[in-house]
């Protein structure tokens, strides 16, 4: 097989790192791709969000599936395309991607559905968002930009004057663009937050090994927003009980809710979650693999990949006889950012110290925001915020969390930063009592 992952992220590293280990595949392209993608994929300068580029690629390279990595190129439509040009896609349609392009949208799926999530209300007008603001009696508020940003838009505001600071900066100042045209004002919940990924074809579900991400910038869970920081799986905060529940009540009802609102969903559902003392809440919806928390999955799944995103692909993944096999061992992944981030970020620096990073036992480091500098020497220099996540294998947290960091601390550029306390709460060697993954049609 001819396997095109599109996007240039740590997210499409991963991916193409696990899919090139396939013994069906015989060529990995990538475009844009990253200097870490050139490892094992060829790359191809095509932008995520060029969907005229993609799909003469696919058509000229005679690429047998395509992943979508991003969710840009799903909210603008490329797996629709791709389809009509009679490509396999693992990647929703458009209006199955409206889940994540926007929070509007999905909270009022939610509500329809009866699925459990925070209450809410949605404005489009700054003046009327202030006016509701002024008027809680409770806090804090959480505010989300509703359009795509890059994990940014969500903030948690303490009184009224800081969320109307937040609501000119959002609406009236475009400080994210068109993100926040419209804006979801919703409860704050406490609790602890995990994601649960699952792979579905629409009518089959494959849920895999949860992960938690760590979204604040600083350690401790301070300072702002961000694509994520860190990222550890498996989960110990997941029972039995738990997992069952977000399955029936929350996996499943999706299901039958996209089926039902006649939404065409083949690929990844990503289900950000708090885990409050009421049960677990939907906190968002992704229509894609995480960045870090794909570069978690592929690092435990220990099964090729390949099969099942082909068989979500061809609407047959019911037919898969058992579920992928997962490394019991803990997965801790440590985001290396550039200079400012989640802000305006330097670029351009040079990184050393990558092979070195390499050979700490159990330790593969994956690309985010790099590139090649345009030299004969190949210089790998950082290109984004997120500039590299360095994974390690550990029989429990804290084996993983040294080889991580070991491996990180062998990395240099100039303005690099990372959290030190990713994977320090919550983990054990397994899930405390969670299932086994499984792979089953909704109820009727």
């Amino acid at each position: 097989m001819k396997v095109l992952v599109v996007g240039s992220g740590g997210r499409e590293h991963a991916l193409c790192w696990k899919i090139r280990s396939s013994p069906l595949v015989q060529e990995v392209l990538c475009a844009p791709g990253n200097a870490g993608t050139a490892e094992v994929a060829r790359n191809v300068p095509i932008k995520a969000t060029d969907v005229a580029g993609l799909l003469e690629l696919a058509a000229r390279e005679k690429i047998d599936l395509v992943v979508i990595g991003p969710e840009e190129p799903l909210c603008l439509g490329l797996g629709d395309k791709l389809r009509a040009a009679g490509v396999l896609v693992f990647g929703p349609d458009a209006s199955a991607a409206r889940l994540e392009g926007s929070k509007a949208f999905a909270k009022e799926f939610l509500v329809r559905h009866h699925i459990p999530t925070a209450q809410f209300r949605r404005f489009d007008r700054s003046g009327l968002a202030k006016t509701y603001l002024e008027s809680c009696t409770q806090w804090p508020q959480v505010i989300k930009a509703s359009g795509l940003a890059g994990g940014k838009g969500v903030s948690i505001v303490r009184d009224a004057r800081e969320g109307c600071v937040l609501i000119d900066a959002l609406m009236e100042q475009r400080s994210l663009g068109e993100a926040g045209n419209e804006v979801v004002i919703e409860e704050f919940l406490e609790g602890e937050e995990v994601s649960v990924l699952a792979i579905t074809d629409g009518e089959a579900l494959l849920i895999l090994d949860p992960v938690m991400d760590h979204k604040q910038v600083g350690d401790g869970d301070v300072g702002p927003n961000t694509g994520g920081m860190g990222v550890c799986s498996p989960v110990s905060l997941l029972s039995r009980r738990v997992m069952r529940q977000i399955e029936q009540h929350v996996l499943v009802a999706t299901l039958h809710g996209m089926r039902r609102d006649e939404l065409s969903f083949r690929g990844v559902l990503f289900v950000g979650l708090m885990l409050t003392e009421s049960g677990p809440r939907v906190l968002e919806y992704n229509c894609r693999f995480g960045d870090p928390e794909a570069q978690a999955l592929m690092r435990r799944m220990k099964s090729d990949l390949v099969p099942f995103l082909v068989a979500t692909a061809q609407g047959k993944l019911a037919d898969m006889p058992e579920g992928p096999e997962w490394d019991p061992r803990v997965c801790i992944g440590v985001v290396g950012a550039a200079e400012g981030y989640p802000g305006k970020v330097r670029k351009g620096d040079g990184i050393l110290g990558l092979e070195e990073a390499g050979k700490v036992p159990e330790v593969v480091v994956f690309h985010g925001g790099t590139r090649f500098a345009p030299t004969l020497k190949k210089e790998v220099v950082t290109d984004g915020g997120r500039v590299v996540c360095v994974t390690a294998l550990g029989k429990d947290v804290e084996e993983a969390r040294r080889s991580a960091y070991a491996g990180f601390d062998k990395l240099t550029w100039d303005g690099r930063f990372c959290r030190r306390d990713i994977g320090h709460r919550h983990l054990t060697r397994k899930p405390a009592g969670a299932p086994e993954p499984q792979r089953r049609p909704p109820s009727r």
